[in-house]
């Protein structure tokens, strides 16, 4: 099977060029943004405990982080030699180059000091976003496979895809295992559990351990990044970052017990 080239520039409008990539995270804020004020208005907590202007603010804050995170953690994990040579460009954020770990990170900082600062209720909304997170993950995996990148190790397998402007190779479409996995599987999971009687803040936990375990299992079919290949053995920087991911979901876990007991 030849992946399908598919244009990445999906409107162009004299010299500006609106690019699938840029609209799939476009798309996955709006969504993650309509389905956690759904939440909110269903626990009873929307124009109480937040209102419309500290949402939008809220949200605001959280695009800056997610850009921020995920840019600055790309750098230091993924691109650190280069970008020490190249400083300036760290701010080109177009060209592309950002970590999910950083972007999953960034936005929790950032959302913190605005909830403290706003006086709203981190925890509560820590979960009400990352139930339905996994949903602009997916988008940003689509994202992924328009553009061509983050393709799969070569296989034999009925379904593998010929990527020709990487090789003549059939491989692994592991964009679409991230998008099924870290975007569907784990959205389902999640928004099953909003009903559940956990302590606050928990659902951001299993999201952890869910990402954590759906990353790594998607690492074993993706290609290791051409300028860091494999860390040791079998182990990519992808693996690594979602082990300690994994990790922190569990302690995290049982953080929010201990506060819970405490409370």
């Amino acid at each position: 099977m030849i992946y399908p080239t598919i244009d990445p520039v999906a409107l162009q409008l004299g010299p500006l060029s609106i690019h699938w990539y840029g609209l799939m995270y476009v798309f996955g804020f709006l969504l993650v943004n309509w389905l956690s004020k759904r939440q909110l208005i269903e626990q009873g907590l929307w124009q109480k405990d937040v209102s419309s202007e500290h949402f939008e603010g809220l949200f605001t804050t959280l695009i800056l982080g997610v850009i921020v995170g995920g840019r600055l953690a790309y750098v230091l994990f993924y691109q650190t030699e280069y970008y020490l040579a190249h400083p300036l460009e760290v701010l080109y954020i177009w060209q592309g180059g950002m970590s999910f770990h950083g972007g999953m990170i960034g936005p929790v900082i950032a959302g913190w000091y605005y909830c403290k600062r706003h006086g709203l209720p981190f925890f509560k909304l820590l979960d009400v976003i990352f139930i339905v997170a996994p949903l602009g993950l997916a988008l940003g995996r689509l994202g992924n496979f328009i553009n061509g990148e983050l393709w799969g190790r070569a296989t034999d397998v009925p379904w593998a895809m010929v990527f020709e402007h990487v090789d003549q190779l059939p491989r692994h479409p592991s964009q679409l295992y991230e998008l099924a996995l870290e975007g569907i599987a784990l959205f389902v999971l999640l928004w099953f559990t909003r009903h559940f009687k956990w302590p606050e803040g928990s659902r951001f936990g299993v999201f952890l351990i869910g990402y954590a375990v759906a990353r790594i299992f998607c690492e074993f079919f993706r290609e290791p990044d051409e300028q860091l290949g494999f860390l040791f053995s079998f182990v990519t920087m992808g693996m690594q970052l979602s082990a300690a991911m994994f990790v922190g979901g569990f302690m995290w876990l049982w953080w929010m017990k201990q506060r819970a007991q405490a409370a």
